[in-house]
Order: structure tokens, then C-alpha cells, then sequence
């Protein structure tokens, strides 16, 4: 599994009301609308730069602390990026992204920089920039590409285990 995209850099400790406001928490309770206001208090135009399918998210240590909203990794993914890339996550997001389906990777992100383009293959856990540097991380085990694939915990559990989630 081999995901491409742009880059859009952020620092350290990127918290889940930075992701999305708190503001919207019981206003917008569908994902893809509330998805336009991602970073809106920390990056006003973050949300009309990304390109849907085509964009990853790279941070420093700790991207997703705070809250355990779940909110926060579901509007990054109904907004279209891929992945985020980021030396550490908070541990309550690192288990909401990958419950729903969104790919995080935790490699060292110092080198990557705004608007480069990377490619990072799940299998062999290698980071790919198109300025010619290369990052490792550890693969993915089955599990983790099963959930990115099937989209999430629940379609895992209904597609291996016959569950029947209404």
C-alpha cells in the first residue's frame, strides 16, 4: 500500500481543538461539513488548499493531544488527506484514527517540509520525498493496513468476525 501526496506541515503538540473547534462539537454533526472548518483557528485557509486524495498532513511530536474528540481525526479524513505523518501521536487519537480508518504514521518528520510531495509505502515502511530524502518507520502490521483498507473498526469487524453493526 503506497500513499502520494502533498505535504502541509505543522509543529508539535497540534491539540484536537486546533484540528476542530470545539465551537462546532454539537452544531455540525455531519463529518464532511464540519471537515471545512479543519484548522480554521490555527491555518484560516487550510481547508481550500488541500487537495482532496492527494494531500498528507506532517507534524512534530504529539499531533492530536488534548480531547478525546473523535471528531478530530474524522473531519481529516472526510476532508480527503491520505495520511498524517508526525514523530509522535497523542494515544487516545492515535486509536480514534485508526478505529474509522485513517492512516498515521510516526516517523521523523524533520526533514519534510510545506508543499513537498512524498510517497509513503505502508509495506516496507519507507517515506519517499521528491527532494531525494528517505525516511524509515517501522511496516505496518496486517492488522493496521486491514482497518486503513476496510475503512475503519466496524466495517473490519462485519466483513472478518460477522458482526452485524447497525
Amino acid at each position: 500500500m503506497i500513499l502520494e501526496g502533498r505535504v502541509f506541515k505543522f509543529d508539535d503538540n497540534i491539540n484536537t481543538d486546533w484540528i476542530i473547534s470545539g465551537r462546532y462539537k454539537f452544531s455540525i454533526t455531519d463529518m464532511k461539513e464540519l471537515s471545512k472548518y479543519l484548522f480554521e483557528d490555527i491555518r484560516p485557509s487550510f481547508y481550500q488548499e488541500l487537495i482532496p486524495n492527494k494531500s498528507i498532513i506532517v507534524a512534530g511530536e504529539n499531533f492530536g493531544m488534548g480531547s478525546s474528540r473523535e471528531q478530530a481525526p474524522w473531519v481529516i479524513k472526510e476532508a480527503g488527506v491520505l495520511c498524517v505523518v508526525a514523530k509522535s501521536f497523542a494515544r487516545i487519537f492515535y486509536r480514534n484514527a485508526f478505529n474509522i480508518g485513517l492512516a498515521l504514521i510516526e516517523a521523523d518528520t524533520s526533514s519534510l517540509s510545506e508543499a513537498d510531495t512524498i510517497s509513503v509505502n505502508l509495506n516496507k515502511g519507507i517515506i519517499e520525498s521528491n527532494r531525494g530524502s528517505e525516511i524509515e518507520f517501522n511496516p505496518w502490521d496486517n492488522f493496521r493496513k486491514e482497518l486503513v483498507k476496510q475503512k475503519g473498526i466496524l466495517n473490519y469487524l462485519k466483513k472478518y468476525k460477522g458482526f452485524k453493526v447497525e
